[in-house]
């Protein structure tokens, strides 16, 4: 049973995990622009969010390969694993790169502001639950 003063906070821990492993993603995207035969890789981060807010009374793990975070110690109900999903190039590379460099810049920025905001939310959920329990 999910508890209902911190159902909320929990929702944006959740969007806050998937962000930091988008934004890991878009930036090993970056990194390789200039590697040869490089494939850009995403995921659809609403879908994710959707199958973590499926398993609300979970602990949220996200993973992005079977073997990452094993599974031991974790509950049975975890939040699933990230899907990675390869990029479909518009203008791919003589040498097989597929990142578009300013697209996948674009998509980092965005990116950001959504985890600084998801930041923001959180924050503000926190001093309004401390406001409430020191009643001030």
């Amino acid at each position: 049973m999910t508890n209902p003063l911190t159902a909320r906070i929990t929702a944006q821990g959740r969007a806050l995990e998937l962000l930091a492993e988008r934004q890991k993603v878009l930036a090993g995207n970056i990194a390789n622009a200039d590697t040869p035969g490089f494939q850009a890789r995403d995921f659809d981060f609403a879908q994710a969010l959707a199958q973590a807010r499926a398993g609300a009374g979970a602990e949220a793990v996200v993973r992005t390969a079977a073997a990452h975070l094993s599974s031991a110690g974790t509950p049975a109900d975890a939040t699933p694993t990230v899907q990675l999903q390869w990029r479909t190039p518009e203008q791919p590379a003589l040498d097989g790169n597929t990142v578009d460099l300013d697209r996948e810049r674009a998509h980092f920025a965005d990116n950001a502001v959504r985890y600084e905001a998801t930041l923001r939310f959180i924050n503000h959920d926190v001093r309004t639950l401390l406001s409430a329990i020191t009643g001030q």
